[in-house]
This record gives C-alpha cells, structure tokens and sequence, in this order.
C-alpha cells in the first residue's frame, strides 16, 4: 500500500511539474479571483484550524529541508504560514482571501527547476499525512496547485 501511494504521490508530482492537471486558478496568474474548489475540501483540510496547522506544519518542513530549504533562507515563516495559509483557505473553498503576489512575481529570483518544486510537493505531502489528511483530499488540494507550476518553476 504505502508503496502504491508513492508511485501516485509521485505520478501526481511529475504533472504537476509537467505540465498541469487543470486550468490555471485566475488568482494564480495575478489575481486574487477564486477558482472553483471542490465541494467539501475546505471542511475536509480541517477548515482554517486545520490548514493553519498544515501550513505550520508544512513551512516548519520546508525551511529544514536540504533539498529546497535554502530557498527559503530569507523569508520570514510567520509571514510565509501566514501567507499560504490565506491562500489553501482561499483555493479550498473557505472565506479567506489571498492578498499576496501572484505565483510568477513571488517566486521570480528563487531560481526554482523541477527537481525543487516535485520536492516542494513530496515535503507537503509528508505535512498532509502528518496532520491526517486522507490521501483523496490530498490529491485534490495537489490538483488545485498543480497549475501553478507554471509560475513557480523559474528554470526551464
């Protein structure tokens, strides 16, 4: 089973850094309009406690992690948890609004390739299955995100 799940996860991760799963969300490319969430997912990430808690989670992960936490070695991570918390609130269908850039000005000068980002999603997986996010929701958070690879990854 936990073998099956990597092969997905990982399956997932590769379209997302190849090519997308869905249209892009509008606030993704600039905006702060919202893109339609699937029913229930909002509720299913725990509301804004439990994506507060996996964003937690997820930046205090990040920020240690050898293969991408340099990248994120002058950003405050109050600010970044707050920030994404705003954000999955938002992209999930909840009442939060997203006031941050847009995905391509935030991340221009990170020098972000395909190998950063597939581990930026392997790192939130991991936060996910610590806060017991079942693997179904997972999947649809990741397909609400994979868009904006687009925008994150600066070298092609």
């Amino acid at each position: 089973m936990t073998h099956h799940r990597t092969l997905i996860a990982l399956a997932i991760a590769t379209a997302i850094a190849m090519g997308g799963l869905l249209a892009p969300p509008a606030f993704a490319q600039g905006t702060a309009a919202m893109a339609t969430a699937p029913a229930g997912l909002y509720q299913a990430l725990g509301e804004k406690p439990g994506i507060t808690r996996l964003m937690d989670d997820f930046v205090n992960r990040v920020v240690k992690d050898p293969r991408i936490g340099g990248h994120f070695k002058d950003v405050k991570p109050a600010a970044l948890k707050e920030s994404l918390t705003d954000q999955i609130c938002q992209l999930s269908g909840g009442p939060c609004k997203y006031e941050g850039a847009d995905m391509k000005s935030a991340h221009a000068d990170m020098d972000i390739n395909k190998g950063h980002f597939n581990a930026l999603v392997e790192v939130l997986q991991s936060a996910m299955d610590a806060q017991g996010i079942p693997f179904a929701q997972q999947n649809r958070l990741l397909a609400l995100l994979a868009p904006m690879h687009r925008d994150v990854i600066t070298i092609r």
